[in-house]
């Protein structure tokens, strides 16, 4: 019986987003399986093309009314992804609205579209030491012995010229077969060492949280914990009954939050057999990480959200740490949630999800509280302590009183006397630079970018960065408009902020942790012991430090302006603001001294910063939860994001005219729904890329978006080449 094979092509093409059938050769028929890459003739040339089988079928399985071609050649020996893998292919497709291939390549590193292969080397194995076969033995023992404590460790060059060791009777002891030459896997990545992290006693609440997860049959859970609570020793305990259990888990963490004092911990627990996967690594360590997971020689990953795709074997158990953090929500297609997978997960394996934060969103604590997720919580500080107390500064009482510098009066005083005592002060403010923006004093005029619709931010190294594109340009002395000098900085990013905190604190040794600083290999880690070994007094930062530093002698917190996060047009802006405030907050009293967090604000009376100062999630919810149920926002509806782009401005914007008229009768037919737009999104022009979009609000199932996909499918065939059309279910933001 002839055999097929379904193929998805590696193309980003839509018209081919779709299974073609390829006849499998006899002389291939027993090679072929369901997860290689092979390669297919494909068009009217017969072009060579990559793809990834789907499926194999018999020729009664299959309705074939023309000439089929045949598969040319395979690619990958064994199988990349398995049956359980394609299912989870099928989910992504039908739940994000994505093509096939944009899934595939989830699951598949970028190494192995390369061909890359794993790196080997040469070493010397110790067998044997009967030293009988040896005529005259002197000499050989002393190698003999040497290798029995380094067998494997060292390849042959290695034990001869760094060694020392005789080549002549290295070569002999092999000859014997006392001795022997084996092919090792190096593995790029992973190599070091650190120190033990021994269990720590578990508080009343953390033995409390333990049982009931222990002895639930459910598999979902909320783990809410205030920051300091211990929540990862509670992870610790979960991950290693999984593993007694020859099981195997994964530990998902937000980017900002892989510190390595993370890695330390889990590291430092479970040995170097612990796999590390996140964006920092190169192509080798990502394709290392995932072949020494795909062949089941780590049972523990440790990882940013791409590792939930890890070939991991017998799941036992996912952690996603810092649940409420937006990165869980990929902005690339396919715009998966990271949550709504790893339930896919659950399902499809029968392994247990525990979602944790001292913030959980909106939507995650809606679920616990309605049973469908089992709730946890730890309410107190490991050692006792109470959360430092928190004081709001409002900003305008410090203009009226004549102080326009970047500290309140408070915070300078409360900085002058940590810095007294040689205690530790972190910073925040969330905008890296120098000063927001540039803007002429005469006319108005704001510096923006050429190829975006964004002003550009001034840094200290006399340079205007787009932070949309990268785009640089050295900034201009005269406005360009009206010819006149008075060109002023606006705003403050965190290089202005270390510039002000060295002036105003000469003697204060400052460290500074965004974007910028933090582009190295090695950067962030370096900056993360200076401070942690207490050679830095100040640290300055972005989001990166809101969370997963455990730093004892930070007895203060400054919030510079905590409106930044409050005056985003969002939706989710409130929530936002109380999160990283809670969390930024919990940097402060971590050891023995008590700790203090001063925020600074333009706006005091908003309900978000009310709610924080008093760590009151509860009444936080209570009020966004009123909002959201009047507004019809998740978790009491869902937001479709449909965004148009292209570099014709004109054709973009009557073709999502013409798309909103071909959309709007579906829409018509469904009771709680509406549309909203076509308009211009809120950053116009990214890249010289004009942007559109509309907005589909309300109560609204898959099917009725994957009706919206087909017809958007169809409409955008014609322009695919001059207008992307991208869609996203309850986006992070509408800009």
């Amino acid at each position: 019986m002839n055999l097929y094979a379904e193929i998805i092509l590696n193309s980003e093409a839509l018209e081919i987003d779709r299974p073609f059938t390829y006849k499998i050769p006899v002389e291939l028929e027993e090679k072929v399986q369901v997860g290689q890459i092979v390669k297919v003739p494909f068009g009217m040339g017969n072009k060579t093309s990559e793809g990834f089988v789907l499926s194999i079928k018999g020729e009664n399985e299959v309705n074939i009314s023309f000439k089929v071609k045949k598969i040319s050649a395979i690619i990958t020996d064994e199988p990349i992804i398995d049956e359980d893998d394609i299912k989870l292919i099928n989910f992504l497709r039908e739940k994000y609205l994505c093509k096939y291939i944009d899934a595939f390549r989830l699951l598949i590193p970028v190494g192995i579209m390369k061909g890359a292969k794993s790196k080997s080397k040469k070493v010397i194995v110790f067998k044997s030491d009967d030293l009988s076969c040896i005529k005259k033995p002197e000499g050989y023992i002393e190698i003999i012995n040497f290798l029995k404590e380094n067998s494997g460790k060292y390849t042959k060059s290695e034990l001869i010229n760094v060694n020392s060791i005789s080549q002549y009777k290295l070569n002999k002891l092999i000859e014997k077969g006392l001795l022997v030459v084996e092919e090792e896997t190096v593995f790029r990545y992973n190599n070091r060492t650190y120190n033990i992290d021994y269990e720590k006693e578990l508080t009343f609440e953390q033995k409390h949280v333990l049982d009931e997860y222990n002895n639930s049959g459910n598999n979902l859970f909320l783990l809410k914990g205030v920051t300091g609570s211990g929540k990862t020793e509670v992870y610790m305990r979960m991950v290693e009954e999984v593993l007694e259990k020859n099981q195997s888990a994964i530990v998902l963490v937000p980017e900002i939050s892989l510190t390595p004092q993370m890695i330390e911990r889990f590291k430092g627990r479970f040995g170097r057999d612990v796999a590390l996967f996140h964006s920092k690594l190169s192509d080798g360590e990502r394709f290392d990480e995932w072949f020494r997971i795909k062949e089941g020689k780590a049972k523990l990953v440790v990882g940013a959200r791409s590792a939930i795709f890890l070939p991991v074997k017998n799941l036992g158990l996912i952690i996603i740490d810092e649940e409420h953090e937006n990165t869980y929500k990929s902005d690339q297609n396919p715009k998966y949630q990271t949550k709504e997978v790893a339930e896919f997960l659950s399902e499809q394996k029968g392994c247990r999800v525990v979602l944790g934060s001292a913030t959980p969103t909106i939507e995650t604590y809606y679920r616990a509280l309605t049973g469908d997720l089992k709730l946890l919580e730890l309410n107190s500080r490991v050692d006792g302590k109470a959360m430092p107390p928190m004081k709001v500064i409002d900003m305008r009482n410090e203009l009226r009183s004549g102080n326009i510098s970047l500290f309140s009066r408070e915070l300078f005083r409360d900085m002058q006397e940590k810095l007294s005592k040689g205690e530790q002060i972190i910073l925040f403010l969330n905008r890296r630079g120098f000063s927001t923006f540039v803007s002429c004093r005469s006319c108005g005029y704001v510096f923006k970018c050429e190829e975006c619709d964004i002003s550009m931010t001034y840094h200290r190294s006399g340079l205007l960065v787009c932070h949309y594109c990268g785009k640089t340009k050295r900034a201009p002395q005269k406005c360009p408009k009206c010819d006149s000098k008075y060109v002023k900085f606006f705003g403050a990013g965190t290089e202005r902020v270390e510039e002000e905190v060295k002036k105003y604190f000469k003697d204060a040794r400052v460290l500074r942790m965004d974007v910028d600083t933090t582009r190295g290999k090695d950067s962030y880690e370096k900056i993360y012991n200076t401070f942690k070994e207490g050679k830095a007094d100040i640290l300055i930062g972005t989001q990166m430090i809101s969370k997963g530093l455990d730093f004892k002698n930070v007895t203060l917190v400054g919030i510079l302006a905590a409106d930044m996060s409050i005056n985003i047009p969002d939706y989710r802006a409130a929530e936002r603001t109380f999160q990283i405030i809670t969390q930024v907050a919990g940097r402060a009293g971590r050891g023995e001294k008590q700790g203090k967090v001063v925020i600074q604000t333009y706006t005091p009376e908003h309900y978000s910063l009310e709610y924080a100062v008093n760590y009151d999630y509860e009444g936080f919810y209570e009020k966004e939860f009123t909002v959201r149920a009047l507004m019809k926002y998740p978790p009491f509806g869902n937001i479709l994001l449909i965004n148009g782009i292209s570099k014709k401005e004109d054709l973009l914007k009557n073709f999502m005219h013409k798309i909103s008229n071909v959309i709007k009768p579906l829409v018509e037919k469904e009771v709680e729904v509406d549309i909203l737009g076509p308009i211009p999104c809120l950053v116009a022009k990214v890249k010289e890329n004009y942007r559109w979009q509309i907005v589909i609000k309300g109560e609204f199932e898959s099917e009725f978006a994957k009706k919206i996909k087909e017809l958007l499918y169809d409409e955008n065939k014609n322009v695919y080449n001059d207008i992307r059309i991208s869609m996203d279910i309850n986006p992070n933001n509408l800009f």
